[in-house]
Protein backbone atom coordinates (compact mmCIF):
# COMPACT_ATOMS: atom_id res chain seq x y z
CA UNK A 1 0.00 0.00 0.00
CA UNK A 2 1.37 3.40 -0.97
CA UNK A 3 1.73 6.29 1.43
CA UNK A 4 0.55 8.71 -1.25
CA UNK A 5 -2.69 8.42 -3.22
CA UNK A 6 -2.13 7.56 -6.87
CA UNK A 7 -3.69 10.85 -8.01
CA UNK A 8 -0.91 12.78 -6.28
CA UNK A 9 1.88 10.99 -8.09
CA UNK A 10 3.72 13.11 -10.66
CA UNK A 11 2.73 12.32 -14.21
CA UNK A 12 5.54 11.29 -16.56
CA UNK A 13 6.32 14.00 -19.10
CA UNK A 14 5.17 13.11 -22.58
CA UNK A 15 7.66 12.91 -25.42
CA UNK A 16 5.70 15.46 -27.40
CA UNK A 17 2.85 17.83 -26.78
CA UNK A 18 0.62 18.77 -29.70
CA UNK A 19 1.16 22.40 -30.71
CA UNK A 20 4.43 22.66 -28.81
CA UNK A 21 7.05 25.15 -30.07
CA UNK A 22 9.59 23.18 -32.08
CA UNK A 23 12.06 25.96 -32.82
CA UNK A 24 14.50 25.01 -30.05
CA UNK A 25 14.66 21.29 -30.91
CA UNK A 26 17.63 19.67 -32.61
CA UNK A 27 17.20 17.46 -35.67
CA UNK A 28 17.79 14.39 -33.48
CA UNK A 29 15.08 15.51 -31.04
CA UNK A 30 12.65 16.08 -33.91
CA UNK A 31 13.47 12.64 -35.34
CA UNK A 32 12.87 11.09 -31.89
CA UNK A 33 9.48 12.76 -31.66
CA UNK A 34 8.54 11.69 -35.18
CA UNK A 35 9.41 8.07 -34.32
CA UNK A 36 7.39 8.25 -31.09
CA UNK A 37 4.38 9.74 -32.87
CA UNK A 38 4.55 7.14 -35.67
CA UNK A 39 4.63 4.36 -33.06
CA UNK A 40 1.63 5.89 -31.31
CA UNK A 41 -0.27 6.21 -34.59
CA UNK A 42 0.42 2.53 -35.33
CA UNK A 43 -0.79 1.58 -31.85
CA UNK A 44 -4.00 3.57 -32.40
CA UNK A 45 -4.59 1.97 -35.81
CA UNK A 46 -4.14 -1.52 -34.35
CA UNK A 47 -6.47 -0.77 -31.43
CA UNK A 48 -9.08 0.66 -33.79
CA UNK A 49 -8.88 -2.43 -36.01
CA UNK A 50 -9.39 -4.74 -33.00
CA UNK A 51 -12.37 -2.70 -31.80
CA UNK A 52 -13.85 -2.64 -35.30
CA UNK A 53 -13.51 -6.43 -35.56
CA UNK A 54 -15.21 -6.86 -32.17
CA UNK A 55 -18.01 -4.54 -33.16
CA UNK A 56 -18.51 -6.32 -36.49
CA UNK A 57 -18.68 -9.67 -34.69
CA UNK A 58 -21.22 -8.30 -32.22
CA UNK A 59 -23.28 -6.75 -35.01
CA UNK A 60 -23.31 -10.07 -36.89
CA UNK A 61 -24.30 -11.97 -33.74
CA UNK A 62 -27.17 -9.64 -32.83
CA UNK A 63 -28.38 -8.94 -36.37
CA UNK A 64 -31.81 -10.42 -36.97
CA UNK A 65 -32.13 -12.69 -40.01
CA UNK A 66 -34.00 -11.11 -42.90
Amino acid sequence: MSIFPEDDRPKPKSVHEIGQDLSMLSLAEIDERIAALKAEIERLIETRARKDASRSAADAFFRKPA
